[in-house]
């Protein structure tokens, strides 16, 4: 654990939606906590103090926009005012989930943009840049008028997968739609496998029906790459397709475990042999089962800040 920061200028502060993760970044870092307290009024309303002094530090804010998305957002926009008004010389949001990411463009008359809406809010509030962990869509990097550092968990999801020892030539990844085929073929990349594609269509929102496959995944080994697995009704009808057409078995992994609604029972009655997530959304103790494994995006968001700090390239985290 690195001694440099005890007494410099850079704080890491968190609030209350993934309390474990800040401190688990912390400790990579090598710091504690910064002193800060999160109440309510009796109507509710959000109440935060910092008990500490940050005139002039480099202040990380972590906070993932998950559920409850509307509670999260206004504890991380009211520190952002507050950081700022106690005159902090940078502030960077650390966003392992970024939420309201899925409204990324009108798809329908009368729709709002309320990816873009959010990053207008953390900028106004005193953001001065963002630290993010797969966009849901690329593009929403340019909805911010701050510098923005795009982070990607395909190499932790690839290096557990390799750590299975899993033979190459009978794998396949697996992207459960069109817009998700980059992140398949990183992974592939690294895992040097082919790649499927489910050519799927939504009838209405959370409700997926897959139409068909594309690529050969007869008699080998599936894994389903996505960046949110949500209700789970996209991932394991994908898995049911995949078995229906030959594959021997199936994995699953996404970065953002959102599981809302009927996904636990759902992932628990399909077919899939086991999904990987990270901690970039903390789990409730209702949202476990045995065949979820959790990995930590500790150490990268980690790296990442201490090298924003030190004013060094985060381009080498995307290797």
């Amino acid at each position: 654990m690195p001694e440099q920061y005890a007494n410099s200028k850079l704080k890491i502060f968190t609030l209350n939606s993934n309390r474990e993760l800040a401190e688990e970044i912390a400790k990579e870092v090598g710091l504690p906590l910064g002193k800060s307290t999160v109440t309510r009024f009796s109507d509710g309303e959000v109440q935060i103090n910092i008990d500490e002094s940050i005139r002039g530090c480099d202040v990380f804010i972590v906070q993932s926009t998950s559920g409850p998305v509307n509670e999260h957002l206004m504890e991380l926009l009211i520190m952002l005012d507050a950081v700022k008004r106690a005159s902090a010389r940078t502030v960077s949001v650390v966003l392992p989930y970024y939420g309201y990411a899925r409204q990324d463009r009108k798809a329908r008359a009368r729709e709002p943009i309320t990816a873009k809406l959010v990053a207008d809010l953390l900028t106004t509030a005193g953001a001065t840049r963002a630290i993010v962990l797969d966009l849901h869509a690329p593009q929403i990097q340019g909805f911010f008028n701050i510098p923005i550092d795009h982070l990607v968990a395909v190499p932790i999801l690839s290096d557990y997968f390799l750590g299975k020892d899993l033979d190459p030539s009978e794998l396949v990844i697996v992207s459960p739609d069109h817009g998700g085929v980059t992140r398949a073929r990183k992974m592939a990349d690294r895992l040097k496998a082919p790649i499927a594609i489910i050519d799927k269509r939504r009838p209405r929102p959370n409700v997926a029906e897959v139409m068909n496959i594309v690529g050969n995944v007869e008699g080998k080994t599936a894994i389903l790459i996505d960046d949110i697995i949500d209700t789970a009704g996209t991932i394991s009808i994908a898995a049911q397709a995949l078995i229906e057409s030959g594959a021997k078995e199936v994995y699953a992994c996404c970065t953002h475990a959102v599981l809302s609604g009927p996904a636990i029972e759902r992932i628990d009655n399909s077919v899939i042999k086991e999904l990987v997530i990270t901690n970039s959304i903390q789990l409730s103790e209702d949202k476990t089962s045995p065949k979820i494994k959790e990995l930590s995006v500790a150490k990268l968001l980690g790296d990442a800040i201490v090298r924003v700090f030190e004013e060094k390239s985060v381009s080498t985290l995307f290797d």
